[in-house]
């Protein structure tokens, strides 16, 4: 039977986020808008840690849509060819890039459909620039989101739509500028697929563990 958190529980389960970490954010290494525009875009299907490590030595060179077209698509593709489907996300870059110039004078823009409008940009991409540069309480939901979801009670969505509006509707506004930044924390670290550390969790008393078959605590 699935176990659904009540609103007390819920509550307390991100009250104990906020406490461990009252200030989380991603872990992709960016130094403006733009750049995390394209981390985030490489991020589809790849870690965090291997786009970091592939646009180390690119941001240094390449931080705004110009130097980035400068650069060519050749050029980006040298550097990122160690994260998944490189080529085609490097097409993405340099396409989304001529578009950020021509269109909103090299900036980000700050409207769901205009990021959605982007080549690479699907609705988790967006929201991600939402949140993260513009401070907006939106929800990006990854495979992370998407598996410990369910387990822990707060969705029984199966799909990234039905998650995310699940989501938006039981957690609390007080911690929607944060809260997929502490789940996705929670579900790489600590809920992990194989061997989730529920012995270790500082909220395994609240979690009713769906779908697992083990109960540590």
């Amino acid at each position: 039977m699935f176990i659904f958190l009540d609103a007390a529980q819920i509550d307390a389960l991100f009250t104990r986020f906020m406490e461990a970490n009252p200030s989380p954010t991603t872990e992709l290494i960016a130094p403006n808008p733009y750049t995390l525009l394209v981390a985030v875009v490489l991020s589809a299907q790849a870690t965090d840690k291997s786009v970091n490590k592939a646009t180390e030595e690119l941001f240094k060179i390449a931080d705004t849509p110009e130097k980035m077209l400068a650069l060519g698509q050749a050029g980006l593709e040298s550097y990122i060819k160690s994260v998944g489907l490189y080529r085609t996300k490097a097409k993405h870059v340099i396409e989304l890039s001529k578009i950020l110039i021509e269109k909103h004078g090299g900036a980000v823009p700050h409207s769901r459909e205009d990021l959605e409008m982007l080549p690479g940009v699907g609705r988790k991409t967006a929201n991600v620039i939402l949140n993260v540069v513009y401070g907006e309480p939106t929800m990006p939901v990854d495979t992370h989101l998407l598996r410990i979801s369910p387990r822990m009670g707060l969705s029984a969505g199966t799909t990234p739509a039905a998650v995310e509006q699940d989501l938006l509707r039981v957690i609390p506004a007080k911690y929607m500028q944060h809260a997929h930044h502490w789940l996705i924390l929670h579900g790489r670290y600590v809920c992990t697929a194989r061997n989730p550390q529920c012995g270790q969790c500082s909220v395994n008393d609240i979690c009713p563990r769906n779908g697992l078959q083990h109960s540590i605590v």
